[in-house]
């Protein structure tokens, strides 16, 4: 493994990291003193994306803990490998990088196709997460063509905001048709729901409430289907709520975690095996 570092500027940094050829690039905002007790989160993007349409969300948790978005080989500005790379592929890369970083125990939180490559690596090496994070998990099972999923994109991408469609538009000209197209098939096949079940730790299921892509069906199927698994729907937002509302999803996050972080109150509905237990998390003072 070679890593090649960025000078750090306001306890933010970027490394570089190669594994066997493939590059995979850290964003981390770190503190400069000791944190103990707090949570490491880790954030996954979704196919074509990079850890930019992350950043809201990644600069919100990074007030309570370690934080690092990480960009995927072939996806951001890496470079696109050559062959086609599996699911389990990029979650034993993950699990390298972490280890390596020596961040464990951490929160794995995964949008959309990242989703799917946190729930791998949580069962790939269980030691690297405390807990598991889907904020709209793809594929949903009962929906699983590209031409549906495309009619989902579109609908979305008319809810969304200018400055998250321009962030993605950027992202998906770096990632190129040939790459998109190569891992497509790799994420339209992983059976999310069924692996689901085979992860130890606690999910939590996040959606936004007019998420065309993560429907509430499929959203609470995974949530029923965790072994401790909860349901967050936060209403008004799209696919994109990490970015539209990352208070509101770092606020879930942290309650999740450790109900003393939060206060309940608000519309947000949050469910355990679709009953719902609570509302909004809205962060202490």
């Amino acid at each position: 493994m070679y890593i090649r570092n960025a000078p750090p500027g306001n306890g933010a940094s970027f490394q570089s990291v190669e594994v066997d050829g493939l590059e995979i690039h850290i964003h981390s905002t770190t503190s400069q003193h000791e944190r103990q007790g707090l949570p490491a989160f880790v954030l996954v993007h979704g196919i074509g994306m990079s850890h930019r349409y992350l950043n809201r969300l990644h600069e919100v948790l990074a007030d309570h803990g370690n934080t690092y978005s990480i960009d995927l080989p072939g996806f951001g500005s890496t470079r696109t490998p050559e062959d086609q790379l599996s699911m389990s592929d990029y979650a034993i890369l993950l699990a390298h990088v972490l280890t390596r970083l020596e961040v464990s125990n951490a929160v794995l939180v995964g949008h959309s196709m990242g989703a799917q490559t946190v729930v791998e690596s949580a069962i790939e090496q269980p030691g690297l997460a405390s807990h598991l994070v889907l904020i709209g998990p793809a594929v949903d099972s009962a929906r699983r063509t590209v031409s549906e999923q495309a009619l989902a994109l579109l609908s979305n991408a008319l809810m969304e905001s200018p400055s998250l469609t321009g962030r993605q538009l950027l992202d998906l000209l770096r990632c190129g048709p040939r790459w998109f197209q190569r891992e497509l098939p790799v994420v339209m096949s992983y059976p999310l729901e069924d692996r689901l079940s085979e992860v130890e730790q606690p999910v939590l299921v996040v959606r936004g409430g007019h998420d065309p892509v993560a429907l509430p069906s499929w959203c609470q199927r995974l949530a029923d289907g965790a072994r401790n698994g909860r349901l967050l729907e936060i209403p008004s937002h799209a696919h994109g709520v990490q970015h539209s509302a990352p208070g509101d999803v770092a606020a879930g996050i942290l309650g999740f975690l450790d109900p003393n972080l939060a206060d309940p109150a608000g519309p947000h509905i949050i469910k355990v095996r679709g009953r719902a237990v609570g509302h909004e998390f809205l962060l202490r003072s």
